[in-house]
């Protein structure tokens, strides 16, 4: 599966786009063998960088790259996919107070 898709990368805001808003979140990605997620918010295409939060042992703001994601490779040859069916309408605080994962 491709995580980042044209789609995705012309609507996810560059970095620093969604400073003091109420912040969208435009992917999710997931481990499908643990509980591990990244909300990205924001993407820097030249760097492969994005924004958002990561949901893991602790749950934290903060900066990763799309290798980080794509050189991952879980029992029997899993890799992290992106969630098909996320809507981009969801924001931060949503998934951030549990209403939306």
């Amino acid at each position: 599966m491709k995580l980042m898709t044209k789609a995705i990368e012309k609507k996810i805001p560059n970095l620093y786009g969604q400073s003091g808003k109420d912040a969208r979140v435009y992917a999710k990605f997931f481990t499908p063998w643990t509980h591990w997620t990244w909300y990205a918010t924001e993407y820097d295409p030249n760097d492969e960088l994005f924004f958002g939060l990561v949901k893991g042992i602790a749950e934290e703001l903060g900066y990763w790259r799309l290798s980080d994601l794509t050189d991952v490779s879980g029992p029997a040859g899993l890799k992290i996919e992106r969630d098909r069916y996320w809507s981009d309408e969801t924001t931060l605080n949503q998934v951030m107070n549990g209403e939306k994962s």
